[in-house]
């Protein structure tokens, strides 16, 4: 065939393989037989193979899997994909529903979806072309994983307008594909995969793409993250035209007019799961009015405007073996059931959590006893109570010891706690697990070190403190079980890299006692650096929003210890950054004389009517003012709406100026 012709044939190939495998991956409705189908894409291959110039980028013969990756690029979002809280009844939707209305007012509706049980991806297209995906990660960063979407028929390669957009969806393996992949795995002698979800994200995961193409996945579109020139007043408008732009939208979301219609919504589909020919453990539930959205926000976690409700948990019966003691970086000892395996919504399950002694006593658990189990929201497996009447008399009580089963220290119950604690700062077990808090991914985020080489880094004496991970050589590494060159050099480049990293992902790693990683933000964007933090007073921490007072109190108490500070100077010394890096809060240049906030530290407290707290907050701001969370002698001026409590009182005693709603208002003109 002349190439002038191939070139025509290509073209008229591509356009009937994609329309017909639209029909059949996205829209369910098949306009061929797979016979026919089948041929045209084999001619495809076959033409593309012989003329490999016409072959582009998002042609149909793509989804066959690429050349074998060396590693996953990182990719940020544009736009962070945060994660959903939870409501597990009836009562936790109408405390959802109270707490939108009470921000927003009673014109609200919903879109409820299902929650597909797979894995969270982003898709990027640039005016139509898909040109990068993304797994979720940790909602702030993620992985490229462009090569293996492709393989997945139901995203669309090629949009049917030519928009550049970023969309959010769930890539899942139906039930039909998982039990085929399982049936081969267990032909081969392979270990099975515990459920849809593993098999999904594993596959996803492969650096053969070839290998992601043979498992059968599929995809969900579920939310827009940004898109050029296009302008939605409603959720479920922008899934209509993911339905129009060529993307698979589930055709089960449903919009709620009230929360007792969103309830019988869950409750259909708590009978009807099973019916499904893929996995789904919950409702996602959204405010659909986009403005709404706006004015409800996001907290540091989830969006204020969106929960997702979670399927009764699936209880079994299981044997409990014994109860195994770990001790956490704080010093908290924590016990573990230890079951005889048991599947539990899918997984084996082999521990679950007693979380204290207290617990143990309560449920009055014994070792030898036969205790239902369920998996809390699907994924924490918890012990829920015992079944004393088979009990035959070999069952032992537990004792909690009287030292730490690590270091031998003996064991305290600080004031007002309900866990036993090792003080002993020496302890092996909590330098280890600080250590590994230190490098997870929310803190200093450094890939390939994992509990197991943390473990092994601390036994042959390579690391006694965070510092000394700055300190690591090449030939000490390699000298390690299971560390090759590449896996030594790629570990010593991600620790190289990590010196770099935000001041906020610093103090969360140092493990400071109350301090999460929304607090360690805050602190990184109000001091700017570790060493104005030290030096900074408890009042003066108070003062910053959302810091109380036992948190400020923690954190002097911590940034007094010698071993700290000798710390906080041996990584500078390294070469660890311990500044702010990020995006700094908004400043506006109000004299003094200008307005009435400006340069004055501003609390908020009570119920306001015509503003949400966060509106009144950003106005007060964007005329000088600094609105904190806590009365102190710091405090200029209170704004005490309906209901004011405790800080109303505290400013009285303190003889703060107190304004009511009105008076802010007029004031904010």
């Amino acid at each position: 065939m002349e190439r002038q012709d191939a070139k025509k044939r290509v073209e008229e190939l591509r356009s009937l393989v994609e329309e017909y495998g639209y029909h059949y991956y996205v829209l369910d409705r098949p306009l061929v037989s797979d016979a026919e189908y089948d041929q045209l894409f084999q001619e495809l291959v076959k033409l593309e193979a012989e003329f490999p110039e016409l072959r582009t980028d998002d042609s149909p013969t793509v989804r066959v899997g690429g050349e074998v990756l060396p590693y996953f690029e990182k990719v940020e979002h544009r736009i962070p994909m945060l994660s959903l809280g939870n409501a597990f009844s009836a009562d936790d939707l109408y405390d959802f529903d109270r707490r939108v209305r009470q921000l927003v007012g009673d014109s609200v509706s919903y879109t409820c979806e299902l929650k597909i049980d797979g894995l969270a991806v982003s898709l990027q297209y640039e005016q139509g072309r898909f040109v990068r995906g993304a797994t979720r990660g940790d909602g702030t960063i993620g992985e490229d994983i462009t090569e293996n979407l492709k393989t997945i028929p139901a995203i669309p390669l090629r949009l049917r307008e030519p928009i550049t957009i970023e969309v959010r969806g769930e890539a899942y393996m139906p039930k039909p594909s998982f039990e085929k992949l399982n049936e081969a795995k267990e032909q081969a002698g392979e270990e099975k995969f515990a459920n849809p979800r593993n098999a999904a994200a594993g596959s996803l995961r492969q650096l053969d793409p070839k290998l992601a193409a043979k498992r059968n996945l599929s995809m969900f579109t579920y939310a827009i993250g940004l898109v050029e020139g296009k302008i939605f007043s409603t959720h479920s408008e922008g899934l209509d035209y993911l339905g129009e732009l060529g993307f698979r939208v589930n055709r089960e979301s449903r919009r709620c007019e009230t929360i007792e219609e969103v309830i019988r919504y869950t409750e259909e589909w708590v009978e009807k799961r099973a019916e499904l020919p893929y996995e789904i453990d919950g409702i996602v539930i959204k405010v659909d009015q986009l403005d709404l959205q706006e004015k409800l926000g996001f907290t540091a976690k989830s969006p204020r405007w969106a929960t997702a409700f979670k399927f009764p948990a699936e209880e079994v019966v299981t044997k409990l073996e014994d109860i195994e003691l770990s001790v956490g970086r704080t010093g908290v000892v924590t016990p573990t059931a230890l079951l005889t395996p048991v599947t539990v919504a899918g997984t084996t399950v082999k521990r679950a959590s007693l979380h204290n002694e207290d617990l143990i006593r309560e449920k009055d658990l014994k070792l030898g006893d036969y205790v239902v189990i369920k998996k809390a929201g699907d994924i924490i497996p918890e012990v829920v109570n015992v079944l004393p009447e088979r009990r035959d008399g070999t069952q032992r009580d537990f004792s909690m010891p009287t030292h730490c089963p690590d270091c031998g220290s003996e064991l305290v119950r600080l004031e007002g706690e309900v866990a036993l604690r090792c003080i002993n700062p020496q302890c092996p077990a909590q330098i280890k697990e600080g250590l590994i808090h230190f490098v997870s991914r929310n803190a200093m985020n450094i890939d390939g070190l994992g509990e197991r080489i943390i473990v092994q880094l601390f036994d042959h004496d390579l690391v006694r403190d965070v510092a000394d991970l700055y300190k690591l050589e090449r030939d000490a590494l390699l000298a390690l079980e299971r560390m090759g060159e590449k896996s030594v050099d790629n570990l010593l480049q991600a620790i190289e890299q990590s010196k770099a990293n935000s001041l906020e992902r610093l103090l969360f790693g140092l493990g400071i006692r109350f301090v999460g990683a929304k607090a360690a933000k805050t602190l990184a964007i109000e001091f700017g650096s570790i060493d104005r933090l030290i030096q900074a007073e408890e009042e003066e921490l108070v003062a910053v929003n959302e810091i109380g007072e036992k948190m400020a109190a923690s954190i002097r108490r911590y940034f007094q210890k010698p071993e700290v500070l000798a710390l906080i100077t041996e990584l500078q010394r390294l070469g660890v950054n311990t500044n702010y890096n990020g995006p700094k809060r908004q400043v506006t240049n109000v004299e003094e004389g200008n307005s009435p906030f400006a340069g004055k530290t501003v609390v908020l407290t009570g119920k306001l009517e015509q503003l949400t707290r966060e509106e009144a907050k950003d106005r007060i701001e964007a005329l000088g003012g600094k609105v904190t969370g806590s009365v102190s002698k710091k405090t200029d001026l209170v704004i005490a709406g309906e209901a004011a409590g405790s800080k109303r009182k505290k400013a009285e005693q303190l003889q703060i100026e107190i304004w009511d709603e009105a008076k802010m208002l007029e004031n904010l003109q």
